[in-house]
């Protein structure tokens, strides 16, 4: 039997809300009872605490609930979730569980379209903005755990947790590759812009397309290492306008100009400096510097190596075409949000580069980048794009207490370095039988898989490189193969081929995505992967977080 409930009443507006606590001994559990009373109807809801349990609480006592604004602060009595399924965690005894709390991107649009008159900050402060408003919206209409506090925050006149968000943030790092010279460290600028707190550090970071990644890892190792509780992780590339330089004998001309006090030392310095060559701009480079090689060469080589057709090649890449678009369609990149371009007022909703083509229309098209033989062409490339991604990361017990239901844990990651002449694309044959081991898990434990397509010849000599014997034991000094990856649960939704790749954006993409797909096709772990130049990789274990 329960004991005697102590009462209270509280007024709000129209509101008479009377809480009591019901305390079963036998069961080791408290009952809450929240009662809602205005003058034409009365509503009540139960939510149970035991060790471990679920929240349940009805359809009408959350719409009640939330009309009277509740928020979500903190509260004395913790929630605890239980696995969906019997499978075993992926928990460390004494290790903080580090979840994921939230991603968003703005639409990845090809370059030179509707972001053209942009700057990289703009994107960047919009995902921030964007992430921030979507936290506010799962606060109020998502958590009823807390809403006792509801009482507490309306007494004390204090603001409800959604205001000092952009207080609480402990970190903000951002990935970027093309720097734009004006924005040096566009986390901060970015963090500024969207309203964060000037007492929030900020910094970027960079490492070809896996710069998200590693904003997101190096997020992780503040929690882990105590310096932070709450990290927002992102990134942004904007190719429509890339720093384009003088020649080097131009900057040494300009930089020497102003010391010049006479016209004979400015003509003199011109005599010495200034030619028809020196007028020549320097384009950024897209050749890698340690080999002189383009990303494109080198996957052109990659397939070749691997034995993977031109006809394998663009029917990969329809396939990534076609399941984007019919993800665009069902409503499943959930993690793409409208963007109103600044100044023009455009709304911006759907990524723009997705385009289902044919075979026919596919094998029309002539190589990219080795002529005539070379199998890489524009199509079965991703494509220069623009956009910006970011998440919200932080332990498990913050979340919780902050009243936010966590999509998925972050558990064990890999960043491998091989060598950029030969194997430059091969990041993801490495990073994942690496970072499966450091997991314990098996390749049949996985239920979701999301690589980065930077070309449809990459992704496929990386999938045969995993399922050969000879590649493991020669260049991996593994006993055997990793084994084939069932392609009814790799990239999905489409990916990098058909959605976009903002170099430093696409990470936080993959992570989100993977929780997104855990949850919506009832998985329990997933895996990334990507390369990166200078022939690098990373790979990252996901669980998800239980119902």
């Amino acid at each position: 039997m329960p004991s005697s409930p102590p009462v209270r009443l509280h007024v709000f507006r129209r509101y008479f809300i009377k809480v009591s606590v019901w305390h079963y001994g036998d069961r080791g559990q408290d009952d809450i009872r929240i009662v809602i009373e205005d003058f034409r109807t009365t509503m009540a809801s139960r939510i149970l605490f035991p060790a471990k349990c679920s929240l349940t609480i009805s359809s009408s006592a959350q719409k009640c609930i939330t009309n009277v604004g509740v928020r979500s602060l903190s509260t004395s009595l913790p929630y605890h979730a239980t696995a969906a399924k019997s499978k075993k965690t992926l928990a460390k005894p004494g290790v903080k569980n580090i979840v994921l709390v939230e991603g968003v991107r703005t639409p990845f649009l090809m370059s030179g379209t509707e972001y053209a008159d942009l700057m990289p900050h703009d994107l960047a402060r919009g995902a921030l903005q964007v992430s921030y408003r979507k936290l506010k919206y799962q606060l109020r209409f998502n958590t009823v755990t807390q809403v006792i506090d509801l009482i507490r925050v309306r007494k004390s006149h204090r603001k409800p947790f959604a205001a000092h968000l952009l207080e609480m943030v402990d970190q903000i790092i951002f990935g970027t590759v093309i720097q734009e010279v004006k924005t040096a460290n566009i986390a901060r600028e970015a963090a500024l812009g969207a309203g964060f707190a000037k007492s929030v550090p900020a910094h970027s970071v960079t490492m070809a397309c896996i710069s998200s990644n590693q904003a997101i890892s190096t997020g992780i190792g503040y929690i882990a290492s105590g310096n932070a509780d709450i990290v927002v992780a992102g990134g942004v590339d904007f190719m429509s306008d890339v720093p384009i330089r003088h020649s080097r004998q131009m900057r040494k001309f300009m930089l020497n100009l102003g010391k010049a006090k006479t016209a004979g030392a400015k003509l003199g310095l011109a005599s010495k400096y200034l030619s028809l060559k020196a007028l020549s701009p320097e384009l950024p480079g897209i050749a890698e510097f340690s080999t002189g090689e383009i990303m494109g060469h080198s996957a052109d080589r990659l397939a070749a190596a691997f034995g993977v057709s031109r006809k394998e090649q663009d029917e990969y890449s329809i396939r990534s075409h076609t399941f984007a678009d019919n993800a665009t369609k069902n409503g499943n990149l959930s993690d793409r949000l409208t963007y109103i371009v600044p100044k023009t007022g455009k709304v911006v909703e759907r990524d723009n580069g997705i385009r289902v083509s044919s075979m026919e229309k596919m094998s029309k098209l002539k190589p990219a980048f080795i002529k005539p033989h070379g199998s890489i062409t524009a199509a079965n490339s991703s494509f220069v794009s623009d956009g910006a991604s970011a998440c919200l990361i932080m332990t498990e017990e913050k979340a919780l207490e902050m009243g936010y239901k966590p999509k998925a844990y972050l558990r064990d990651f890999v960043f491998v370095a091989i060598d950029p002449k030969d194997q430059l694309l091969l990041g993801p044959a490495y990073a994942t039988p690496q970072v499966l081991d450091k997991a314990g898990l098996k390749l049949s434990d996985i239920d979701v898989f999301e690589y980065h397509e930077a070309f449809a010849g990459q992704i496929l000599s990386n999938l045969k490189a995993m399922n050969s014997d000879h590649f493991a034991k020669k260049y991996q000094h593994r006993k055997g193969k990793l084994g084939e990856i069932p392609m009814d649960k790799f990239n999905l939704w489409g990916g990098s081929l058909s959605i976009g790749h903002p170099f430093g954006a696409t990470g936080v993409r993959l992570v989100t995505t993977v929780a997104n797909r855990l949850e919506k096709e009832d998985g329990q772990f997933g895996v990334l992967a990507a390369c990166a130049a200078g022939g690098h990789g990373h790979a990252m274990v996901i669980e998800r977080y239980p119902s």
